[in-house]
C-alpha cells in the first residue's frame, strides 16, 4: 500500500529576526513522524517560507504547534513587509504528495482551521480546495484588505472568517488572522531552449500557457490588443490547463528558458507539459535541448513520465522503479544543465532517507540474507524464505513477460505483456514485503511472552497480547499464500503465450510458487494451534488447506507446458 504522504508551506511574517524564525522551524523541526525540507526568509516581504512533509497526522500536529509558536513571537501590529499578508502565520497550505487525495487533505484543513480558531484564538479562512463559501476559493479574496483590513471584515457575516470569526480585539491585534487551505503540488520547471532569445522563449510560453496572450487586431502581432464589452482585454487561451509560463535569459547558463509552474498536475502532468512545449517550440524552428526542476517533486510524477515515454517506445513498463525514474531523467534531459539525483528532487525519497534505518532482510545481499538465515536465531525462518521464494516466482513471471513485450516480431503484442509485467511488478512488491513482516511477527509473539508477568492484572494483560501476537503469526503466512497463489495465472500465461525461450522460467517459477503456498501454510498451521481461541484458528486453516490443494494443481498445469 502507498505511503500517506503530505506536504505542508506555510508562510511566516517574519524574514529578518534569525532568532524567531530557527524557534518555528525548531518547532517544526524536533516534531515527530515530520522533516522540515526547507526554510527560505525574505527580508524585503520580511516573510519565511517553510517546507516540510510527512504523514497527514503528522503534519498536521507539527503544523498546529508552528502556528502557536508563530503567534506567540510575532506582533503583526507591528509588522511591515513588501509582500501581502494578514497574520503571524499569514497561509498554510496542506498539498497531497502520495497515498492520499486532494480532498482528504482539504477535510483535514478545515479541521486543523477550527482547532486553530478554538484553541488558539486567531480567525481563520479556508481557501483553494478546502474553502467552504463560494467565491473563496481564491486566496486574494480570503486575504483583502491584509491585515490593516482586518478591523472592517472581521465580525461581518460576508467578510468574516470561516473559524473563530469575532469581532477585532487585542488578541487578534497582535496574531492577525490565518488562511489554511489544501491545493495541489506545484511543480517549478524550466525547459532549456537552443536559442539566446528571450522574445522567442516568450512566445513559446504564451503559446502553452494556460493565461495564453492577448487577442491582436488583424491577428497582427503587433496590432492592438482587443477588449470585450466591459474593457477588459480578450485572451487567446494557451495549450496547457493548470500552467503558468514566461519566458527568461539565464546569464549563467547562457540560454533563453520557458519557466513554468505547473499548478496542476492532474490536468497537466510533467511529461505532457514538456512534450508540448517541445512542440511549440519546434513550431517556432526552436528545440528544448532539456529540463531542469527546481525545488522537489512528488515520486509518481517523474514514474508516470518514465511510464509515458516507454509506452511511446513500446516497450514494458513492468520495470524496477529506479529504472522507470531513470527513463523519465533522460527523455526530460533533466540532468542537463546539473546532474539530477532523485534521492534528492523527490519528496517521498528524501523522507525515507531521513528516517531511521532499520534492519531489513530485503535490504541484504543474498549471501548475507542466507548467512542471516543460517545463523542460530529463529528468525529469520520459514516464514520469511516461503515469502521470498513468492518474490521469486513473481520475479520470474515478470522477466518473462518483459522478454515478451521486447521479442523481435512481437511488436503488436507488446502492450499485453506490459500489462502482465506491471501485474508481476505488484505481486513481487507485495511478496517481498511479507519477507520483513514475517520476521517482524515472530518478534512480536517474542516481545509479548517477554513482558512482565508479577500480578494478575499483569498476567492478563501479558495472555491477551501473546494471544493476539500469535493471531497475527498466523495471518501474516496466510496473505504469503494468497499472494504467491496469484502468481500461478500468471506464470500460467506466459508459459503459454510468452516467449518460447523462457518457458522454463515461467515453470521454474511455478516450483517456487508452490513452495511459497505450501512452506507459508506450514507457518499458518503452527501458529494457529497454538492459539486459546479455536474458533480464530478454524477459518485460517480451512482457507490455508484449500490453498494448498489450489496451488498444487496450479503448478501441475505449468509444468504442462514443458515439453523438452
Amino acid at each position: 500500500m502507498e505511503k500517506r504522504i503530505i506536504e505542508c508551506v506555510p508562510n511566516f511574517s517574519e524574514g529578518r529576526d534569525k532568532t524567531i524564525i530557527e524557534a518555528i522551524a525548531s518547532t517544526i523541526r524536533e516534531s515527530e513522524g515530520v522533516r522540515l525540507l526547507d526554510v527560505d526568509p525574505g527580508e524585503a516581504t520580511n516573510r519565511t517560507v517553510m517546507t516540510f512533509v510527512g504523514e497527514p497526522e503528522a503534519v498536521v500536529k507539527a503544523a498546529f504547534k508552528a502556528v502557536k509558536k508563530a503567534s506567540e513571537l510575532i506582533d503583526m501590529s507591528k509588522h511591515h513587509g513588501a509582500h501581502p499578508r494578514m497574520g503571524a502565520t499569514d497561509v498554510l497550505p496542506l498539498i497531497p504528495v502520495s497515498g492520499i487525495t486532494l480532498e482528504e487533505c482539504a477535510e483535514l484543513a478545515r479541521k486543523l482551521g477550527k482547532r486553530i480558531a478554538e484553541e488558539l484564538g486567531i480567525p481563520v479562512y479556508a481557501y483553494e480546495a478546502a474553502s467552504l463559501r463560494p467565491g473563496r476559493k481564491n486566496l486574494a479574496v480570503c486575504r483583502q484588505g491584509e491585515y490593516e483590513g482586518l478591523a472592517e471584515r472581521l465580525g461581518k457575516e460576508a467578510d468574516g472568517a470561516d473559524f473563530g470569526d469575532r469581532p477585532f480585539d487585542e488578541a487578534i491585534a497582535k496574531t492577525g488572522a490565518t488562511a489554511v487551505g489544501a491545493r495541489d503540488f506545484l511543480i517549478a520547471v524550466n525547459y532549456n531552449l537552443n536559442t539566446t532569445s528571450t522574445r522567442r522563449a516568450n512566445a513559446i510560453a504564451f503559446d502553452v500557457r494556460e493565461k495564453g496572450r492577448p487577442k491582436r487586431e488583424g491577428g497582427k502581432p503587433n496590432g492592438k490588443p482587443m477588449k470585450d464589452a466591459e474593457g477588459n482585454t480578450i485572451m487567446l487561451p494557451g495549450t496547457l490547463p493548470g500552467t503558468k509560463a514566461i519566458g527568461w535569459y539565464i546569464d549563467e547558463y547562457g540560454i533563453a528558458q520557458v519557466s513554468m509552474n505547473i499548478t496542476d498536475i492532474s490536468k497537466t502532468p510533467l511529461h505532457k507539459a514538456f512534450d508540448e512545449v517541445c512542440r511549440a517550440a519546434a513550431a517556432r524552428g526552436l528545440r528544448v535541448t532539456g529540463a531542469e526542476i527546481v525545488g522537489l517533486v512528488p515520486k509518481r510524477t517523474l514514474v508516470d513520465a518514465g511510464k509515458h515515454y516507454l509506452r511511446m517506445q513500446q516497450r514494458s513498463t513492468g520495470i524496477p522503479e529506479e529504472e522507470i525514474i531513470r527513463i523519465a531523467i533522460r527523455s526530460m534531459g533533466l540532468d542537463q544543465l546539473a546532474p539530477f539525483n532523485p534521492r534528492e528532487k523527490v519528496v517521498e525519497y528524501m523522507l525515507e532517507d531521513a528516517e531511521p534505518k532499520e534492519k531489513r532482510l530485503t535490504d541484504m545481499s543474498l549471501r548475507a540474507f542466507a548467512d542471516e538465515t543460517a545463523s542460530e536465531s529463529p528468525a529469520p525462518g520459514g516464514g520469511s524464505i516461503a515469502a521470498y521464494m513468492g518474490t521469486l516466482a513473481a520475479a520470474l513471471g515478470t522477466m518473462v513477460a518483459n522478454l515478451s513485450a521486447h521479442k523481435a516480431g512481437w511488436d503488436e503484442r507488446w502492450e499485453e505483456f506490459s500489462d502482465a509485467a506491471e501485474e508481476g511488478r505488484r505481486l513481487l512488491e507485495t511478496l517481498r514485503g511479507l519477507v520483513n513482516e514475517d520476521t517482524a511477527a515472530f518478534n512480536r509473539v517474542m516481545s509479548a511472552f517477554q513482558m512482565p508477568k508479577a500480578t494478575e492484572e499483569e498476567k492478563a494483560a501479558r495472555t491477551a497480547a501473546i494471544e493476539a501476537a500469535t493471531l497475527y503469526a498466523a495471518e501474516v503466512p496466510l496473505r504469503t499464500m494468497r499472494a504467491a497463489s496469484e502468481t500461478f495465472p500468471l506464470l500460467k500465461r506466459m508459459a503459454e503465450t510468452g516467449n518460447p525461450a523462457s518457458v522454463s522460467d515461467a515453470c521454474v517459477g511455478a516450483l517456487a510458487a508452490r513452495a511459497a503456498v505450501l512452506g507459508a501454510g506450514l507457518n499458518v498451521r503452527i501458529n494457529a494451534a497454538s492459539l486459546s481461541d479455536k474458533s480464530a484458528a478454524a477459518p485460517l486453516l480451512v482457507e490455508a488447506a484449500s490453498l494448498e490443494a489450489a496451488a498444487n494443481a496450479a503448478e501441475a498445469e505449468v509444468m504442462k507446458c514443458f515439453k523438452h
